[in-house]
């Protein structure tokens, strides 16, 4: 049950990277909203790993639980290889890109300044917009992870509802 999962995972964290290495090559920022798109890849995969499971190793069969488990087990997997890649290019191939990625979310926040501040007061404003000069590269890993447990949360139970199928020889045999 975990192997299978794991392999998947792998993958699609490569995969994932992969995406990343695409964006940079075309002189894309690959950290933040430019990624989000990556999230596609995961779904897609997690579907997969759900999908050979039930035809390879369940023979026909799925549980709702053994897809919730196998989509995590994916989804958590692929995080984390991805943000450590994302890591350890940033951190050693490139580091500008960090650079550039900070000055894009500073960018950012000055342009919605006026809405954040009557919004939030100018203290807490202070306090994000000093958050984004103080980050560290590791907040990578984390915020590769992070994000991608709460995005997943829905993808998740619907392809697990979608794809499962229970032997219901059981209720037959009661009469």
């Amino acid at each position: 049950m975990l192997k299978m999962p794991l392999v998947f995972g792998l993958a699609t964290g490569l995969l994932v990277f992969g995406f990343f290495l695409g964006l940079y090559f075309m002189n894309i920022v690959p950290l933040g909203n430019n990624k989000i798109l990556d999230f596609g890849i995961h779904v897609i995969m997690m579907a997969g790993a759900c999908w050979y499971y039930r035809k390879v190793i369940g023979k026909g069969f799925l549980h709702l639980w053994e897809a919730l488990t196998i989509c995590y087990i994916v989804n958590t997997v692929a995080s984390f290889i991805a943000g450590w890649l994302m890591y350890l290019f940033i951190t050693y191939v490139d580091p500008t890109i960090f650079t550039r990625y900070l000055a894009e979310m500073a960018t950012l926040l000055e342009a919605g300044k006026v809405e954040l501040v009557k919004n939030i007061g100018e203290a807490e404003y202070a306090k994000m917009y000093a958050s984004i000069q103080e980050m560290d590269k590791s907040e990578i890993i984390t915020d590769e992870i992070s994000k991608k447990t709460v995005m997943a949360i829905i993808p998740i139970l619907i392809i697990s509802l979608l794809l499962r199928r229970q032997d219901h020889a059981f209720l037959r045999d009661r009469t």
